[in-house]
């Protein structure tokens, strides 16, 4: 994730997300960049949006942090008037307008976010890629975002398949994250890793890295 004007369409991370026979598996690095500083070795990347939702982040700090503030609150409403749990495709659609209306708000810096959704409703699991111009596409195998998806993508085009179950799906997005911050300045500190099955949601990993070097 970035905050330097000059690198706004590098979104620096990366995030990975599966689409498992039993469930979802969603990763993401743990470092924020402002151009070449790292300004934050511990950052959280995967944020609940309900109870059985949730995102994650790439691009503009600032506006990625508001647009998941704020479908945050438009679920809690909308269960809060209706009574029923949120739906996954309508809860997708309506954080991908948000996007879409931010990135065409006149600002001195352009609203640069990219999310991927993943849940689980009364019809089964769902992944969807919410792209920074407000785009939306319905994920059935796997997804990455972010300056360091083109490392990670070589590790899911060769190792992912429709049959893999959630644990297996875990192994797979580690390396896949792995492969990204060995290649990608932008990516890095740690992983964290979130399953959704049917049992919920569930953080499974959360491994920071130390990369001091000592002579």
């Amino acid at each position: 994730m970035s905050e330097n004007q000059s690198d706004l369409m590098k979104t620096g991370t990366t995030t990975v997300a599966l689409v498992c026979k039993d469930g979802l598996v969603l990763a993401a690095d743990m470092r924020a960049t402002a151009g070449s500083l790292i300004v934050n070795k511990k950052t959280d990347k995967i944020i609940p949006i309900a109870d059985n939702m949730i995102v994650t982040m790439a691009g503009t700090v600032s506006d990625a942090q508001l647009m998941a503030r704020l479908i945050k609150a438009e679920i809690s409403l909308k269960k809060i008037r209706s009574g029923f749990e949120p739906n996954v495709k309508e809860s997708a659609n309506l954080l991908a307008g948000l996007v879409y209306g931010n990135i065409r708000r006149m600002s001195m810096i352009p609203g640069i976010s990219h999310f991927i959704l993943g849940g689980k409703d009364s019809t089964g699991f769902y992944v969807y890629d919410i792209f920074p111009d407000g785009s939306l596409t319905l994920v059935d195998d796997y997804v990455s975002s972010g300056s360091g998806s083109v490392f990670a993508y070589g590790v899911l085009e060769n190792g992912y398949d429709s049959n893999l179950s959630v644990d297996e799906g875990v192994n797979l997005v580690v390396k896949a994250v792995n492969a990204a911050l060995q290649r990608d300045t932008y990516s890095g500190n740690g992983i964290n890793v979130v399953t959704i099955t049917k049992k919920g949601v569930k953080k499974v990993v959360e491994k920071i890295l130390n990369t001091q070097l000592t002579i």
